[in-house]
Parts: structure tokens; sequence; C-alpha cells
């Protein structure tokens, strides 16, 4: 069984992305927007509610809420990697 990075650390950025550390080192930013197109998402449209996003227990995934999560799978597959946080500042991420 193949496995993934846990989430090391994990913080909300503006236009509905996540900017997420792995516990290899690897940093990628993961767009929610089209995500939030579908029914299980919808809620997290709030911004107030978006931005509590925070690690689940032991990095293997994010959560918002009681009905809201999303699996470090998908964050490590889909999220766009960036070399560093220079990198980040160039790129105008906020």
């Amino acid at each position: 069984m193949e496995t993934y990075p846990t989430i090391k650390y994990i913080e909300p950025l503006s236009d509905y992305r996540l900017f997420i550390i792995f516990d290899n080192g690897i940093i990628k930013i993961y767009s929610m927007k089209e995500k939030l197109q579908s029914p299980p998402f919808q809620p997290l449209q709030d911004a107030a509610l978006f931005n509590q996003a925070h690690a689940g227990g032991g990095g293997y995934g994010v959560i918002w809420n009681d009905r809201i999560d999303l699996s470090e799978y998908e964050l490590w597959k889909n999220g766009i990697e960036v070399s560093s946080v220079e990198e980040l500042a160039g790129k105008g991420v906020k």
C-alpha cells in the first residue's frame, strides 16, 4: 500500500486556497474553487468557515467542521508544488 505525506502545517489563503507544508518538507498550494461548487463543500463559500481549516489528527487531512473535510491524499496529489516560501512571495501569494 502506497503512503502519502501527512500535513505538518496548513493555512487558509485568499481566493479559497490552502497553503500546505507536508511532513517531507514539500510545500503545496491547493485551490478549493472547483470543489466549492459541489454540495458537500458549498458551505465553505463562507470565508469565515473556510478560514477555520486545520490539520486533522496526525496530519491525515484538513478539517473545517464535523461534516467537511478533505484527505491529505487529495491535497498531495492535486496541490501545486512550490519550491520555497520565496517563490510564493514572488507569485504574490497572500
